[in-house]
């Protein structure tokens, strides 16, 4: 018997094909931008790879980001409305996009095309794998068979207890984005400071440490790890790169030292990337506190 609902989330997730197949979920492609030509970020990479997209942005190219529309959230439910099941949307966080607004205003409007059917929406307040491991998570529950309110109801217990620090190697992404400013970004470069960030309760990007030097940077994600974490050996862990995997690997191995077993790595695609930038490496697990 198939499932009575389906799972659809955004690409901003970064999950790989795999566990996407894996969690049995639906990905609508995000927009970008690059040199005046716009792209669809498709989980495998099909229109532009994670590498030949950072190559550009380290030559100098520049990056703007769109969000999933109404219309495109429309398009995307409606044969499964059609089908005769409901839907549960886990959404880029609402701190970040007005993806999740764009997606509750669809659902409310085919409600009454569709009076019979359920669409329920869930903020992940996450990016990047963070939002991925979400809905990783939730997916998988799925497919062990809970039910679309079982599953809601999980979403929104783990939604606060997903917990994501990020470094940056090139703060200039940074200070386009207003995460930094200009000044703090060129006295952090000459000097060599590397910001650590995390996103916070209501779904923003904040930055709260300054380290000296690359590896103490990766180094406090698993300091923050060991702080927080529910599990530190059963849980499942994900981490992604902006086209840097010997340093995401450097973090790997550091957990596994301290005996985490499941980690999934995957790339920080496009519209995530376009703000992070190349190098940037971030860490996701489930904590006790973000």
């Amino acid at each position: 018997m198939p499932a009575s609902y389906v799972i659809f989330t955004e690409s901003t997730g970064d999950l790989t094909p795999a566990l996407i197949e894996a969690a049995d979920l639906r990905v609508l492609p995000m927009a970008f931008t690059l040199d005046g030509k716009e792209y669809r970020n498709y989980p495998d990479g099909r229109e532009m790879s994670a590498h030949d997209y950072y190559e550009k942005l380290r030559a100098g190219s520049l990056c703007t980001t769109s969000q999933v529309t109404m219309l495109e959230f429309q398009q995307a439910f409606t044969p499964v409305l059609e089908a005769g099941q409901d839907i549960l949307y886990l959404a880029f966080s609402s701190g970040l996009s007005g993806t999740y607004q764009s997606g509750c205003v669809a659902a409310e409007e085919l409600k009454e095309k569709f009076p019979g059917r359920r669409i329920v929406c869930v903020d992940s307040l996450q990016a990047s794998m963070g939002e991925g491991l979400f809905c990783y998570l939730v997916g998988k529950k799925r497919c062990q068979g809970a039910d679309l309110d079982t599953a809601a109801d999980y979403a929104r217990q783990i939604a606060p207890q997903v917990c994501a620090w990020f470094t940056v190697d090139d703060l200039m992404f940074l200070k386009r984005g207003g995460r930094v400013s200009g000044a703090a970004a060129v006295a952090g470069t000459l000097l060599g400071i590397k910001p650590v960030l995390h996103v916070d309760e209501e779904g923003h990007l904040i930055p709260k440490e300054k380290v000296r030097g690359r590896r103490a940077s990766l180094d406090a994600l698993v300091k923050h790890f060991e702080a927080t974490a529910l599990d530190k050996t059963g849980g499942t862990v994900f981490i992604s790169h902006g086209d840097c995997a010997d340093d995401a690997r450097y973090v790997i191995d550091k957990l596994r030292a301290l005996g985490v077993k499941e980690i999934e790595m995957g790339d920080i695609g496009p519209v995530i990337g376009a703000h992070s930038g190349p190098g940037t490496v971030a860490l996701f697990w489930l904590g006790s506190a973000r």
